[in-house]
């Protein structure tokens, strides 16, 4: 399952919201990855995550492969619509 999202937080994906979103899809047995320009990385990786450089308006992914990957997507993509909470 994947979804298209968008990065809405004013200092892109930094520690902070790579940690919560790392987090959660560490709660799920699902495969979960997050595509972004030819890239794909674990969304369990924060050094993965972090490479990537997500900055605000970036569109991506989200890619979940597993017994709970519809649960995994919505609540990943909830973290992004939601600026994780943090604004």
């Amino acid at each position: 399952m994947e979804k298209l999202v968008t990065v809405l937080n004013e200092e892109g994906l930094h520690a902070r919201p790579a940690a919560i979103l790392v987090k959660e899809a560490n709660a799920y047995t699902s495969d979960v990855s997050v595509m972004v320009n030819g890239s794909e990385v674990n969304a369990k990786s924060i050094m993965g995550l972090m490479a990537l450089g997500l900055t605000k308006n970036t569109e991506l992914t989200l890619k979940a492969t597993g017994a709970d990957e519809a649960e995994a997507v919505e609540a990943l993509s909830k973290l992004f619509e939601n600026k994780f909470n943090l604004n």
